[in-house]
Order: C-alpha cells, then sequence, then structure tokens
C-alpha cells in the first residue's frame, strides 16, 4: 500500500475524482483533517451542501483499509437515512479499484444494513451496519460510531423529545468499543438547545463552518467552536468561506429562499435568531429587586433599563437558567416613596398523581406594576400537609384571593382547602377554568406584561429557585424555555401558575405608573391641605357642600 494513503485527505482526494467530482475545496480537506485527529468525540457542524457526509463515508472506507478488522456502526434519525450513508460506502469499496480487496465474500454478509469486508474474521458485528436511533442500540459494538443527523425537526420538536433523544445517544458509550472506540457527530442544531449543543459537556470536541465568515459579535457567539481557518481570517468578514462551492450569488439565492432565520441554522449554524422568535419569555424583560420577606409594601415608581450598570446592580452569583445573552436586570430608578399594594392573589394550580408538583405563586399589584413576592411547587397533592402550608403562605403573604385552576377534579380541591383556610387564613376563593392550548395561553398571558416591563421579582426568590428546585422544575427555566408548541416543557406547573396568577390583573393593567404616581400624591397633598385647616382651624373638616 502507497504510505501516502495514511494520510485521509490524500484518500479523499481519489474518492472524488472516482466520483468524477472536482478536487475536495480548502472547508473539505478541513474537515477530513478534523475528522482523522486523535480526539475520540468529534462534533461536526458545518453548512448545508458541503458534503460532510461523503466526506464521512469516505472516511469510513479509509478505516477499513487501513484496518479491515473495524466494526463501524452508522445511526441516522431515519433508518432510510441511515442505510443511504452505508449503501454509499459499499458502492465505493465495489468500484474503487484500491478498495477491490475488500468486498464481502460469499460466505459474508453483503447487505445495505450491514456488511462485512473480505479480510474481516468472523464476528457477532459486522464491518458497516446501519440503525436508526430509534432502532434497538442495545447489543450492537463498534469501533467507530457515525451518527449522521441524529437530531432532526420531527424528533426534537419539544422537551420532552431531546429529552428522550438525548439519554438514547447515550447508549453509545456502552456501544463503542474501549481504548480505541471514537464516535463522530455530524449535523446542523435548530435551537440553543439543541442536543450537538450539549454534547460538548459529555467531553467532545466540536468544529464549525458556517458558509459566511462571521463578524466580530458572530465568533463570540460561536466561541472555541469556530474552525480556526475561519476565525483567524478577520479580513474576509460576509466572504463565502467556501466560495468553490457556493459562491456569493448562490449564497444570495439561498438566503432568500430560505428567508433570513432559516439561512442562519442552516447556513451559518447560528442559533440566536431562532431563538429569539422561538423563545418569547426573556428574563432580560424581568426588574429584579431585594425586597422583605412579605412584601407588604412598594416602591411608588419603578423603571426598567438594560445595561451594564443594572446587570451589575445584582448579585454577582444569582443564578442564571436563561438561554446565551439572556441576563436579570435590576431597576434603573426606583422611588423611595413606598406604598401599600392594591391587592395580592395567590394562584393555585393543584397536581394530580402525575410528576407535577402543587405550585403556587404570590402576585401583587401597585400602580400598574405587577411584584412577584412568592411561589414554589409542594409535594403531596391534595393532603392536608400541602393544603395547611398553603393556607399559611396565604395568611403570611396578605392574599386578598386564591385563584385556583379547576380544569382537574371538579372544584374538590377548593372544598377540601375551604375548611383549612377557614381555620388558619379566612380568604376568598375563586375558580378558573381554561380550554385554550396551555402554552399559547401561558405566552398570551405573560409576554406582553413582560415586554412592557411590569413584572417585578425578588432577587431572593431566584435564589431559592435554583437550590430548592430541580432543572425542569425551576420557574424561571420554565419561563425561559417555552415555546407555541404543545409540549414543548416537560414540566410547566409554575409558569403556568404564574400565567393564572398575572391573568387576574390584566384587566387592571391599564393603569399608567405615572397616571397612578401623579393620583397618588395628590390624595397625599389633599391630606396634608385637610391636616392644615384642623389644625389652623381647630375643628374637623366638614363635608363638602353638594351643589346638586
Amino acid at each position: 500500500m502507497d504510505p501516502r494513503l495514511k494520510d485521509f485527505k490524500n484518500f479523499l482526494y481519489l474518492c472524488w475524482k472516482h466520483l468524477n467530482l472536482p478536487a475536495p475545496t480548502p472547508i473539505q480537506y478541513d474537515i477530513a483533517d478534523f475528522l482523522q485527529s486523535q480526539n475520540k468525540r468529534l462534533v461536526i457542524q458545518a453548512f448545508r451542501g458541503v458534503g460532510k457526509s461523503w466526506i464521512t463515508s469516505a472516511f469510513v472506507c479509509h478505516q477499513l483499509l487501513m484496518n479491515p478488522q473495524r466494526n463501524i456502526l452508522v445511526v441516522s434519525a431515519s433508518k432510510s437515512r441511515s442505510d443511504d450513508f452505508s449503501t454509499f460506502t459499499q458502492r465505493l469499496i465495489a468500484e474503487m479499484e484500491i478498495l477491490e480487496h475488500l468486498k464481502p465474500g460469499p460466505d459474508q454478509r453483503h447487505s445495505k444494513i450491514s456488511f462485512d469486508v473480505g479480510p474481516a474474521r468472523a464476528s457477532h458485528a459486522p464491518s458497516v451496519k446501519s440503525l436508526g436511533v430509534t432502532s434497538q442500540l442495545t447489543g450492537s459494538r463498534a469501533d467507530l460510531i457515525v451518527a449522521d443527523d441524529v437530531e432532526s425537526a420531527n424528533n426534537s420538536q419539544t422537551q420532552l423529545m431531546r429529552d428522550r433523544l438525548s439519554e438514547t445517544v447515550k447508549e453509545f458509550d456502552a456501544i463503542i468499543k474501549p481504548e480505541i472506540g471514537r464516535v463522530v457527530f455530524l449535523g446542523t442544531p435548530q435551537t440553543e438547545m439543541s442536543l450537538y449543543n450539549e454534547l460538548e459537556e459529555r467531553g467532545f470536541k466540536t468544529r464549525i463552518w458556517p458558509a459566511r465568515y462571521p463578524t466580530a459579535t458572530q465568533k463570540i457567539g460561536y466561541g472555541h467552536k469556530l474552525a480556526p481557518t475561519i476565525s483567524t481570517s478577520d479580513a474576509k468578514i460576509g466572504e463565502p468561506t467556501d466560495p468553490k462551492r457556493f459562491d456569493e450569488t448562490d449564497l444570495l439565492e439561498r438566503e432568500s429562499s430560505y428567508g433570513r432565520s432559516g439561512f442562519a441554522l442552516q447556513f451559518q449554524l447560528d442559533t440566536s435568531l431562532s431563538d429569539l422568535n422561538k423563545y418569547p419569555l426573556k428574563l432580560n424583560d424581568l426588574i429584579v429587586l431585594s425586597g422583605s420577606s412579605t412584601w407588604q409594601q412598594a416602591p411608588t415608581k419603578i423603571l426598567w433599563a438594560s445595561s451594564q450598570d443594572q446587570i451589575k446592580s445584582l448579585d454577582p452569583n444569582l443564578p442564571n437558567v436563561g438561554l446565551k445573552g439572556d441576563m436579570f436586570t435590576g431597576p434603573m430608578f426606583v422611588s423611595e416613596e413606598y406604598k401599600d399594594f392594591d391587592g395580592s392573589v395567590m394562584a393555585i394550580d393543584p397536581s394530580g398523581r402525575g410528576a407535577d408538583k402543587t405550585g403556587y405563586v404570590v402576585v401583587k399589584m401597585l400602580h400598574g406594576i405587577l411584584y412577584l413576592t412568592a411561589f414554589g411547587a409542594l409535594e403531596g397533592g391534595y393532603s392536608e400537609g400541602t393544603l395547611t402550608e398553603l393556607a399559611n403562605i396565604a395568611k403570611h403573604q396578605q392574599v386578598n384571593q386564591i385563584i385556583i385552576e379547576s380544569n382537574m377534579g371538579d372544584g374538590m380541591f377548593n372544598q377540601i382547602l375551604y375548611p383549612i383556610l377557614q381555620k388558619v387564613y379566612p380568604c376568598s376563593m375563586q375558580e378558573v377554568r381554561h380550554n385554550i392550548q396551555k402554552e399559547k395561553r401561558i405566552i398570551d398571558t405573560l409576554e406582553p406584561v413582560m415586554n412592557q416591563h411590569r413584572l417585578v421579582v425578588d432577587e431572593k426568590l431566584i435564589h431559592d429557585d435554583f437550590n430548592n428546585h430541580e432543572q425542569n422544575h425551576r420557574l424561571f427555566f420554565q419561563m425561559s424555555r417555552i415555546t407555541r408548541d404543545k409540549g414543548s416543557l416537560r414540566h410547566d406547573d409554575l409558569i403556568d401558575t404564574l400565567a393564572i396568577g398575572v391573568n387576574y390583573w390584566t384587566e387592571y393593567l391599564d393603569n399608567d405608573q405615572e397616571t397612578a404616581l401623579d393620583e397618588h400624591r395628590d390624595m397625599l397633598l389633599q391630606q396634608e391641605l385637610d391636616n392644615f385647616m384642623e389644625s389652623a382651624t381647630g375643628r374637623n373638616k366638614q363635608p363638602a357642600a353638594s351643589w346638586l
């Protein structure tokens, strides 16, 4: 064998020549070089049409050429996709003269689902095997696993689907052989919550090849994942990274066809535009303020702003579970004058026998601004301990009204809570029932309030939410991850309850903060005048005469 073939890039050149393709482009050679690196866990993210699947098929042939005893497993989102990969690999072996000795013998496996190469010794595992990611992976063994587009739009629409896919690919660690085993992921992320972005935390090394040279701001988003050959070319910002394959005119046509967000995903591998539209509730729209444990009063005026000063004004250890670039901010201005709240409501979402807990929130209002002063999730459902704790929270927060989601139990929760509430803290209750898709209802309720920066959160609650709840049960995790897709969250107990509490105050939110403040000052001035008249005349204020 020619020693030059040990370099996969030379073998790739021969494959492209056999297929009557132009010589590999610099980007394709760069991907090939990354594939043959010594890293055992790789993630390749390259723009659509660069040929990453074809390159990896050639890499599989090269691996078998170097060592025919290797076992390779190809996994894709669909079985047909993985079969296409193995079929192409089998065709290369059958047609290329340099690979002729790898053709399977008459007593060896030779289907597109699984096939052996000629020199391979007898083994339970074929030389190349293709499976869908939902197939039975257990029992397979491999030296190399190629995960080609295991994430698709169909299997990553909801958080439950994403979690299921994330758990499925963990099986790869049980399949690969010790010491020499390698796993290579090929794909394009759909959102910031993509499986491919999580793999970095599992020890994978990611490299990204976008279709255009990124700006300095975009480079920050890519971070260390951006291919070095692209990150070092500052003079070519906006130019095609692979002009031999896609020139500027071609990219402009594709951008026009895909749309801005579609092009950003498929060709720039930039999820920021997608996330901006997909996840409408931003933590940055909240006003984070430190208050007392009960929040019996609130400032008569509070203003939102989003700058480094507001970010730095908060506790530097404040845990942020939002998406990239979404940060909590403190207020720009807080009035020194405080006033009693106009009212306080407690919303409760009773749990059934499932995984969701009984969620509660306390939302208070003053001058058209809402204050989230307490929330949590309790185990126990309809148990007396849970109901008593809810009554004590209502008493501690001086709640005027309790609102209960009645979609479950047909009012049973109210009937059980009422006698306990009468003993601990007599308070009026009402039921609400919804028949709109939950995710849409939650977003339609919270998005306008948050966009107008009318929701204030106690800083202490953010710490408590992070420390006392598991990730999927955290309010601010649910807030930043909910979409309009049905089932987008695994658990929505707290965000649903918050929407119920906020919805109660919706009809009052047209009360402009400036108008309410002026009315409050006029009332105080009138009281001062009345007190002055009483002191000056030495008698009580007389009622005004009626002109009617």
